[in-house]
């Protein structure tokens, strides 16, 4: 069998606690056509002195200060060579027999596949993940909603060299733009979702998903904020600044996008999904702003309902909508 090179990039800073079980879980995969980085980011604790028992082992390692995750796994990937690409963070960890399993799946013409995580902490096993949401036949949807489960994602050298690296201005959100310029590059016919469990993705008190929701939100409004400069949607534009927390100035690569029809409406899938979150968590004010942003014509049907239980649920006394929100 021939086996196509895979490369994979760790960004590290300061995981000691972690990154061992890490590096082997990739290196253990026995894969015959690996390429394997470390990029650490100067740290303090024995990280270095645990990658140097592994160096023999490794394509390329530095340890060095930088600008944060970005940067460091673009440091990493500018170096790739493989056919698939992707980035392992120090805290997470591959199950044995991932690298063959993506290598059998990700075969021309797909330059992506998605698998699934399992979540845990010092615990155990909390969850399963649905992986990263494609919407068939609904670039415009699936841009718009933007989530994905970046460890258990793969992409192909082809896919980067077209969408480029990651936004290093981003320290939450890199890999949901990223996602959202691949799809507006590709669409969603060259991607395909399997049910294995690809990665053990490790919640843990210093993570970032669970210390940066503010930095997260931030970020995610500001890339849609960006959008909606694009397309000129000077009333989207408003509202956002007069409610949300944005950095106006960010320079996302969507702002390089062309005025079409899919921009459009994906940011018009995000004005929905916002509405619906911020009614789920009882923000009335954001959910109605929102909500009459949203042009109807431009949804699926199967979203026009969640619009029109919404637009109904929102003319009802709070007291109604808090009830109403239970169910």
């Amino acid at each position: 069998m021939i086996y196509p090179k895979i490369s994979i990039v760790t960004p590290s800073f300061n995981q000691a606690e972690y990154i061992e079980e890490t590096i082997c879980s990739v290196l253990s995969q026995n894969y015959p056509n690996l390429e394997y980085f470390i990029v650490d980011g100067a740290s303090t604790d024995q990280s270095v002195q645990i990658i140097k028992q592994f160096e023999n082992s490794l394509s390329y390692w530095v340890s060095e200060a930088d600008h944060g995750q970005s940067h460091a796994i673009n440091k990493g990937i500018t170096r790739t060579n493989g056919q698939i690409i992707n980035w392992l963070n120090s805290d997470d960890y591959y199950e044995p027999n991932t690298l063959k399993i993506v290598s059998n799946q990700l075969i021309s013409p797909l330059t992506g596949l998605g698998g699934r995580s399992r979540l845990f902490n010092s615990k155990g096993t909390l969850s399963y993940s649905r992986g990263t949401d494609v919407f068939l036949d609904n670039p415009a949807k699936t841009i718009g909603w933007a989530r994905i489960d970046q460890p258990e994602t793969f992409f192909t050298k082809e896919a980067w060299d077209k969408v480029g690296l990651l936004n290093d201005q981003l320290h939450y959100c890199m890999d949901r733009e990223w996602w959202m310029r691949f799809v507006y590059e590709f669409g969603l016919d060259s991607f395909k979702k399997i049910n294995e469990v690809l990665v053990n993705f490790r919640i843990h008190d210093n993570s970032k998903t669970q210390t940066s929701q503010p930095g997260f939100l931030k970020e995610h409004h500001s890339i849609y904020y960006a959008m909606a400069k694009v397309i000129s949607n000077h009333k989207a534009m408003g509202f956002m600044e007069k409610h949300l927390p944005l950095d106006r100035q960010l320079d996302t690569l969507i702002s390089c996008w062309k005025d079409s029809q899919l921009v459009q409406h994906s940011f018009n899938y995000y004005l929905l999904k916002s509405a619906h979150e911020n009614y789920a968590q009882g923000n009335f004010v954001l959910a109605k702003g929102f909500l009459k942003l949203v042009r109807k014509e431009w949804l699926a049907p199967e979203d026009l309902k969640i619009h029109t239980k919404l637009t109904f649920r929102m003319k009802l006394p709070h007291s109604i909508i808090e009830a109403f929100r239970k169910f």
